[in-house]
């Protein structure tokens, strides 16, 4: 039987400019209780080089006041789902999170980028009409079982420092 798996709560606050939405955590997240915890996903490595901090040095709370600090926010589309592992392509009977009712408390938000192309797919059919309000970004995922090179992962990320300048 397929185990039901939740989201974590948003991080975000007012001064957020750059939402990244994630599909729904990985079983090593959940296991930690921390976004992007599987130690051979490249969240962190990725977002250092976006906002210039070393974010893989510091302890996990740290880490999501430095993403807020720069302005970036994260959360997932999918609310809760049955899956078995960590796949998307196993994702069954979801539940998607109120990104619609999140975009109003975001009152600097120009920015949506979405790791992977579940997130990325399921949030812009969420969101619909809403997305053409803000820059959209397709990121390919930062996850391990997304194959491709780091170095052209990275290349992809770096789109997002383009936020920074709005």
């Amino acid at each position: 039987m397929m185990m039901r798996k939740r989201s974590f709560d948003s991080v975000v606050d007012e001064h957020v400019r750059l939402l990244v939405l994630g599909s729904l955590p990985g079983d090593a997240s959940l296991a930690q209780s921390q976004y992007y915890g599987h130690r051979q996903n490249r969240f962190w490595q990725l977002m250092s080089e976006v906002i210039d901090v070393d974010l893989p040095s510091l302890d996990y709370p740290e880490r999501l006041q430095a993403l807020l600090k720069n302005g970036v926010g994260l959360w997932d589309v999918i609310a809760e789902a049955r899956r078995d592992g960590s796949l998307d392509s196993n994702i069954r009977d979801q539940a998607n999170n109120d990104l619609v009712g999140l975009l109003f408390d975001l009152p600097r938000l120009t920015t949506i980028a979405f790791n992977g192309g579940t997130a990325a797919r399921l949030g812009l059919k969420t969101l619909q009409e809403h997305a053409n309000r803000y820059r959209i970004i397709k990121l390919p995922s930062s996850s391990p079982a997304h194959t491709l090179p780091y170095s052209e992962k990275l290349n992809a990320w770096l789109a997002l420092k383009e936020f920074r300048r709005n």
